[in-house]
């Protein structure tokens, strides 16, 4: 969906979600006072049985808006939701070179158009790792490659590698791995905490998993060392 449709589609329905709020309370407000005066005591004063019914209408009132929070406050958490998810990323926006004149010229531009296309691609497959849409998600921390692959540099020596592979339905699916300069092997990510992970690591002096399958044995000791470290920080 357009992100300009998208916003106006959400302002929209925040505000009818708060017209919505208004009207249950006018909406209980009207029944309790018809109620209240309706069957309150002929007996009555006219001054009784208007200060009963503004009693009745006020206590409905309440009771018919705490009701429809029971499906107005879902309603208000998804836009909230959608909202956040609605801000735009950080996107490069280029425009259409002139035509070569050359194969050499017209086979530079498709080289740096699959640089651009690669980083675009990580930028919008990381939303697999990192949900929060502020980090992994910037295109312009991403640097593409010929050869479709991309990387993050996330502090000296460490960089996010991206690259897809045909999964088992034949389609191409997104590959994360965190490699190093030190020689270590690429180690798969599937979540930004991951990375948290091996970068504390990193930072404590701990030696990293050297394997994706002995991470999850080693895990629970790399945790205990370095709880053990803020304990004693």
């Amino acid at each position: 969906m357009n992100r300009a449709v998208r916003r106006a589609t959400i302002t929209v329905a925040d505000a009818a979600t708060e017209g919505l709020d208004m009207v249950t309370v006018v909406i209980g407000g009207a029944i309790g006072a018809w109620a209240g005066y309706t069957y309150s005591p002929d007996t009555w004063s006219g001054d009784w049985r208007l200060a009963f019914a503004g009693g009745v209408a006020v206590v409905a009132a309440v009771a018919v808006n705490s009701l429809a929070e029971l499906f107005l406050t879902p309603l208000r958490r998804l836009l909230t939701k959608a909202r956040s998810t609605a801000q735009p990323t950080t996107t490069r926006r280029h425009t259409a070179p002139a035509a070569p004149a050359t194969l050499p010229e017209g086979l530079a531009q498709v080289a740096a158009a699959t640089e651009n296309d690669a980083a675009s691609r990580a930028a919008s497959d990381a939303w697999q790792l990192d949900q929060g849409d502020g980090f992994l998600r910037t295109e312009d921390r991403w640097r593409g490659y010929e050869d479709a692959t991309a990387s993050f540099f996330l502090a000296p020596g460490v960089w996010l590698h991206y690259r897809t592979k045909k999964n088992e339905y034949g389609r191409d699916a997104a590959r994360f791995t965190l490699l190093t300069g030190d020689g270590d092997q690429p180690v798969p990510i599937t979540h930004v905490e991951q990375i948290r992970h091996r970068l504390a690591a990193r930072a404590a002096g701990l030696p990293a998993t050297p394997a994706a399958d002995a991470a999850e044995d080693q895990g629970d000791v790399l945790d205990d060392d370095l709880t053990g470290l803020h304990a004693t920080a």
